[in-house]
């Protein structure tokens, strides 16, 4: 089966693997910091902390923004549940706001429309690569005195009118989960200035630990001492595995630039097919394109799904609108309350994308799609 989305892993990738391996170091090593320093040269200099996974990326912004009980964080429902799980955990009040019908991204006036005065934070989502309305999401959040979170697990390497990713948002958080751009197998990563929220943010990756004598409350006790002063968890992402992240780095725009060919293949191929919707772009962006997300219209996205993968075409659905999940209905959320959202989620079709699809690959997902459609 031709797969929606697959990792690309070379030698090179393995020697680095390997070479920690046979070292000193497995958990945090120095792989970790040159990671994160390589990384940061892709956020336009913001700093970066590597940690175990998007998810935990996620749940360490919002501790870095102090999201508590009580706060309310308003985020987009199409997306991985994580994005707004990580908030309730915090035990702050989701609040879900619409998307925009063509990009699938957080639709700035809705937003607006839904700030109170309990806001804390406002999460965009770089829905398949493709950078969210940042300017406009930031106007919101600073009239609510809200941070803006940038959930840019899709959108490594992208720009908004001529900024990367990762310099839009207060805090930028980002995933290398085995079908992203770049893979640490599990993996992600926070982008913060440094600064309270920074260091807010190193120490709950590390169980809030506080090590520097001069922060400490009791102090003088020996190398060996150190403090807790807030709860964090252990989300700290090994040597080993950003000795990949590091090597994968190095292919970044290599992967970027096949993804973007593949799509204007996707886009001549299909153009003008009766009962597809082709992804929509804004002209000042340069999306990732992590996603080739297609709206199969008239109702025939079930089929179409089941047809594909039949003849062996990995096509998947990205996402269920969060809010239908069952955790968040048992909380009182229903059906209906982001009805652009449950409309493209209803049509959605997200079509084989990844550096190693081969062209003649490619051409037989599409003859697949064109023939279930006609």
């Amino acid at each position: 089966m031709i797969p929606y989305g697959r990792h690309s892993v070379d030698e090179d990738d393995v020697r680095a693997v390997a070479e920690v391996l046979r070292g000193d170091w497995l958990t945090t090593g120095p792989e970790v910091s040159r990671f994160e320093a390589e990384l940061a040269r892709w956020t336009g200099g913001v700093p970066c902390l590597a940690v175990t996974s998007g998810t935990a990326a996620l749940h360490v912004a919002y501790a870095a923004a102090g999201i508590g009980r009580g706060d309310e964080v308003v985020t987009s429902p199409l997306t991985f549940v994580a994005t707004a799980a990580a908030a309730a955990l915090r035990g702050a009040r989701v609040v879900f706001a619409d998307v925009q019908d063509d990009t699938g991204n957080l639709d700035p006036d809705a937003v607006a429309a839904l700030v109170t005065g309990r806001t804390r934070a406002v999460t965009a989502v770089d829905y398949a690569g493709h950078p969210a309305d940042y300017d406009e999401l930031r106007g919101v959040a600073d009239r609510a005195d809200a941070t803006l979170v940038g959930d840019a697990a899709h959108s490594l390497g992208a720009s908004y009118k001529g900024r990367p990713v990762g310099l839009l948002a207060d805090i930028t958080t980002f995933s290398f989960f085995a079908t992203k751009t770049v893979t640490t197998a599990e993996g992600g990563a926070v982008a913060l200035p440094h600064g309270e929220r920074h260091t807010r943010a190193a120490r709950f990756r590390n169980h809030g630990l506080v090590r520097d004598p001069a922060e400490q409350r009791d102090p003088g006790h020996g190398g060996w001492h150190q403090e807790v002063h807030d709860f964090g968890l252990n989300y700290r992402l090994p040597d080993v595995l950003c000795a990949l992240g590091l090597s994968q780095l190095r292919r970044l725009p290599a992967f970027l630039a096949r993804r973007a060919e593949l799509v204007a293949r996707y886009d001549t191929l299909l153009a003008g097919t009766p009962g597809l919707r082709l992804p929509g772009r804004r002209p000042y962006t340069e999306p990732a394109w992590h996603l080739y997300p297609v709206r199969v219209l008239d109702g025939r996205r079930r089929e179409v799904y089941d047809r594909m993968r039949a003849a062996g075409i990995g096509v998947q659905v990205n996402y269920i609108p969060a809010y239908w999940h069952p955790v968040f209905e048992d909380l009182g959320y229903r059906r209906g309350m982001c009805p652009r959202a449950e409309a493209y989620y209803g049509e959605e079709l997200s079509l084989p994308l990844y550096p190693g699809l081969t062209d003649s690959q490619q051409d037989q997902v599409v003859e697949s799609l064109l023939t279930v459609l006609h």
